[in-house]
């Protein structure tokens, strides 16, 4: 190594297009859920909640630099964590029970997404943490292609329950 942090892949995707080409196969995966192995069926496209209560649109809890990860993952900045709202799995012994099963979040669209992990990188956050986002893969990855498109070049970690 040359001492300098390799580049995110999705960076390379979204360059050749391929990550939106991605985005909008994911898509397709909400006319008759089955994004998550609940494969509820709803049609989240047309904003019909799933098993995970969950629309076209996501849901946000809270988010910011995050000093409670791993310090591989907080380093001096934070772990710029994206706690996502709502779940796919409704575990009862959840430690984010509150977050992933009480309904509360605001929704957000792609875009909205997007600017949040612009906003999470120039506060200095060492990398995007995404928290219980099995349910949100197809925003997920819209998201990280309009963020790429604006800048984005910070690692992402997919922090899932399962």
């Amino acid at each position: 190594m040359n001492g300098k942090q390799p580049l995110p892949a999705y960076l390379q995707l979204h360059e050749t297009g391929e990550l939106e080409e991605r985005a909008d196969r994911a898509y397709e995966l909400l006319a008759s859920c089955s994004v998550c192995p609940k494969r509820c069926g709803a049609d989240r496209l047309h904003d019909k909640k799933g098993f995970c209560r969950t629309g076209l649109l996501l849901a946000i809890s809270s988010y910011g630099p995050h000093f409670g990860e791993e310090p591989p993952l907080v380093g001096r900045g934070g772990s710029g964590t994206i706690f996502v709202a709502h779940c796919n799995l409704a575990c009862g012994f959840c430690q984010n029970y509150d977050i992933s099963q009480c309904g509360q979040g605001t929704e957000v669209s792609p875009q909205q997404l997007a600017a949040v992990m612009i906003r999470l990188q120039k506060a200095g956050c060492h990398n995007i943490n995404i928290v219980t986002p099995s349910h949100i893969v197809p925003q997920l990855i819209r998201a990280v292609s309009i963020a790429a498109g604006q800048g984005l070049a910070i690692p992402l970690v997919y922090n899932s329950g399962g």
